[in-house]
């Protein structure tokens, strides 16, 4: 259930109430593009990414096309992985995601996380794409 704001407004010996939803905003999670670089295998390239999530941020589960090689530079984050357990990363560790793999990364602390993301994926296609629920 939803909270909402409930706002009272007094009009003479007349009141009026007035219901109104409060939408709750996710986080912005940020993404720049570092750099893409060509590989020497036809058809792919590189891109490498730096990665913010804020305090209570979270991805929504999603897929890469190719390889993902994740640092972690700030931050501690919770790592839901396809096929494995649950996974808390803090600063400094690494980790590897496969192609097609459903994952997720959530931030349940109250500094943000901060990462650099290497993929590896052929050339044109997206480099995330959501998951279905």
């Amino acid at each position: 259930m939803k909270p909402v704001r409930t706002m009272v407004l007094g009009v003479g010996a007349l009141s009026l109430l007035i219901i109104v939803p409060v939408i709750s905003q996710q986080p912005t999670i940020q993404r720049k593009v570092l750099l893409t670089q060509d590989l020497p295998i036809p058809g792919y390239q590189a891109v490498m990414a730096a990665v913010e999530i804020p305090a209570g941020g979270r991805e929504g589960r999603h897929t890469h096309p190719g390889a993902v090689v994740v640092y972690i530079q700030e931050g501690i984050i919770t790592f839901d992985h396809e096929g494995k357990p649950t996974m808390t990363y803090k600063a400094g560790d690494s980790f590897y995601i496969e192609p097609g793999k459903i994952h997720e990364g959530i931030n349940n602390g109250t500094s943000p996380v901060k990462a650099v993301a290497t993929f590896v994926v052929e050339k044109g296609k997206p480099l995330t794409s959501p998951a279905a629920p």
